[in-house]
């Protein structure tokens, strides 16, 4: 059987400073991933407007992403680095996608009850709707892999089941325009036009917890700036952040067995791991046996030695704006002329005029 095209896809809303849970979960992850991949990668500044309507640095925040992107090592001239809202494409595929998805799909989402909460009766259809947009982003593409956190699996998931059911309701049209590719869907042949697009959760993505509450991720949205790194931080703050960071009264164990129900040890121990591209035995190798006393500042001189060349170059790309434009306006194009491709033919295949 043919196959489609290898293409990975993935983007990071616009919204509060990123810290090092999207470094070190993410955009580490990107980086590494254009080295044998052929990468896009999406500020999705649509998706900030389900979180809040009215943003008074949308465009600033749309930079910063792109920015931290660039300073990480992502290369725009042989990948894709672009806002979401650039393309036209992304709205058009989201409305059909919400006619392919159905309610009883969207009710199951547990991610839109973690962020309505008790008022999701006053929640934005945005917010309720914003899977589909997540599956048109990916699929506009033809994407087939999407590196992703535990979090987004089930959004994952929703464009597998996006993706089959328009493959199988126009089955007879995609074949008529033959630009479909035969795959399978467990045992059985379809002619797909969309890919079941596969994700990507292996390799160097820890889930780094609160500095304040190791039970809770690590997150943009916390009031208290404490809980987290962000990546502007410069080595002082990093310093201060570590320093402060709950602990418990016992020392470091010698096994990664002794981290159990130590949410803030097992935490901190991890941040250090993958960091320094070890494994949590091997820091405990070094350091188990000693304090947090000793442990934190060490913790501390490593972040800073991994993050102030990241830092130092998100200032310098965030003070030449028309250069960081420059480079989402040339992304934009880009990612434009792939997605025509896509409408063109889904609007062939839909029977839209």
């Amino acid at each position: 059987m043919n196959q489609f095209q290898p293409l990975v896809f993935s983007g990071v809303q616009p919204t509060g400073n990123l810290h090092l849970g999207n470094y070190l979960g993410a955009i580490r992850k990107f980086v590494a991933l254009q080295a044998t991949n052929d990468c896009i990668y999406c500020v999705v500044d649509m998706h900030a407007l389900t979180a809040q309507l009215v943003h008074e640095d949308l465009k600033e925040q749309t930079r910063s992403i792109a920015a931290a992107f660039i300073a990480s090592g992502i290369d725009p001239t042989k990948h894709i680095v672009f806002n979401q809202s650039a393309v036209s494409g992304h709205a058009e595929l989201a409305w059909i996608f919400n006619c392919v998805a159905r309610i009883g799909w969207m009710n199951r989402m547990t991610q839109f009850k973690d962020k309505a909460g008790k008022d999701a009766e006053k929640a934005s259809l945005g917010l309720y709707a914003y899977p589909s947009l997540m599956a048109a982003d990916i699929l506009l593409y033809r994407a087939t892999h999407v590196p992703v956190g535990d979090d987004q699996k089930q959004h994952l998931e929703l464009t597998r089941d996006i993706a089959q059911k328009f493959n199988l309701d126009f089955a007879a049209k995609i074949r008529a325009i033959g630009k479909g590719i035969d795959i399978k869907v467990g045992d059985e042949p379809v002619h797909a036009y969309f890919p079941m697009v596969e994700p990507l959760i292996d390799g160097p993505a820890p889930r780094v917890m609160s500095l304040r509450d190791g039970t809770k991720k690590m997150s943009k949205s916390d009031a208290s700036d404490l809980s987290r790194i962000n990546l502007m931080d410069d080595a002082e703050t990093i310093a201060k952040k570590v320093r402060k960071a709950k602990t418990d009264a016992d020392g470091l164990p010698s096994e990664t067995a002794g981290l159990a129900g130590r949410p803030e040890a097992d935490n901190l121990v991890g941040i250090y791991a993958a960091l320094s591209d070890k494994s949590k035995a091997d820091v405990l190798a070094d350091f188990g046996g000693q304090q947090f006393s000793a442990f934190k500042p060490a913790l501390a001189d490593l972040a800073v030695e991994v993050l102030s060349p990241i830092t130092g170059e998100m200032r310098r790309l965030m003070d030449d704006t028309a250069h960081i434009d420059a480079i989402l306006k040339d992304g934009g194009e880009r990612a434009n002329a792939r997605a025509e491709v896509t409408m063109k033919e889904v609007r062939d295949i839909v029977g839209f005029l």
